[in-house]
């Protein structure tokens, strides 16, 4: 017979990486550990919480307000006292960093761009195609996106230590800066005004792929240089975000070939 007091298991995206506890979400701030994100009980006003709120904001951590239900299902040991930190599995790098790996090669940069990429299995997948095709980094938004947790870099198989990850607050004006550092921004969408093999991806490039459900913003798609279509042979109109990736990460290694 089944025990009826067990718990049903937890998703896996929140399985790994958990620091829980007034005391031990603390002591992780006070000691630099690299915090992903923190989940706040929402509507909690003791001193405690309001510390942590102000400590973690002000090491640009992001905080978001959570029901109890969430905490509920992200807890491993059932007594999480209203908070709850993700651990990051490394440091991020910065998009400096991404742009002096590409400059150390010798290389024109190849970058993607992950605009509000909420499944921790696509972004680690994206990452490990970047990581096979030779992109020089990755760039996720601080906000509404999956981060480097621990099953991110199990779907990335181990590629998250080998490729730099940057997280910025704002994905449209990390375009506009990379189109001022010369690089031609690429944005993965349905209806494209560019067919992928119409696209010049053999110089410096950024390519940006939307969210799952949606694809990319409105104003990521504005401040992209150019829209790519991928060519879909069915009536369905788009890939699954890794796979999308994957395609035009391809083509540029097969431009940069020739």
């Amino acid at each position: 017979m089944a025990d009826s007091n067990r718990r049903s298991p937890r998703p896996e995206a929140e399985a790994d990486g958990i620091i829980e506890g007034r005391n031990a979400v603390i002591e992780a701030l006070r000691t630099g550990a690299s915090i992903d994100k923190i989940y706040l009980l929402k509507g909690e006003t003791g001193a405690d919480l309001g510390h942590i709120a102000s400590t973690a904001r002000a090491k640009g951590i992001v905080v978001v307000d959570a029901d109890r239900r969430k905490l509920d299902r992200m807890s491993v040991t059932h007594a999480h006292q209203g908070v709850i930190a993700v651990a990051a599995v490394r440091e991020y790098a910065s998009v400096d960093d991404i742009l002096a790996a590409a400059r150390d090669k010798g290389e024109p940069p190849l970058i993607v761009v992950c605009d509000e990429l909420s499944d921790p299995h696509n972004l680690g997948a994206v990452i490990r195609t970047a990581c096979c095709a030779g992109a020089h980094g990755v760039i996720i938004p601080k906000r509404r996106s999956a981060g480097l947790t621990a099953v991110v870099a199990k779907t990335s198989a181990g590629a998250v230590s080998h490729i730099p990850v940057a997280r910025v607050p704002n994905i449209t004006a990390l375009l506009e800066e990379l189109k001022r550092s010369g690089i031609w921004v690429f944005g993965a969408a349905p209806r494209g005004d560019t067919s992928l093999y119409q696209a010049d991806l053999k110089g410096p490039a950024a390519i940006v792929i939307g969210s799952e459900g949606s694809g990319m913003s409105r104003l990521v798609a504005q401040a992209c240089d150019f829209t790519v279509r991928i060519t879909m042979k069915s009536e369905l109109d788009s890939l699954n975000a890794s796979a999308a990736a994957a395609v035009l990460l391809y083509e540029a290694v097969r431009q940069r070939l020739n």
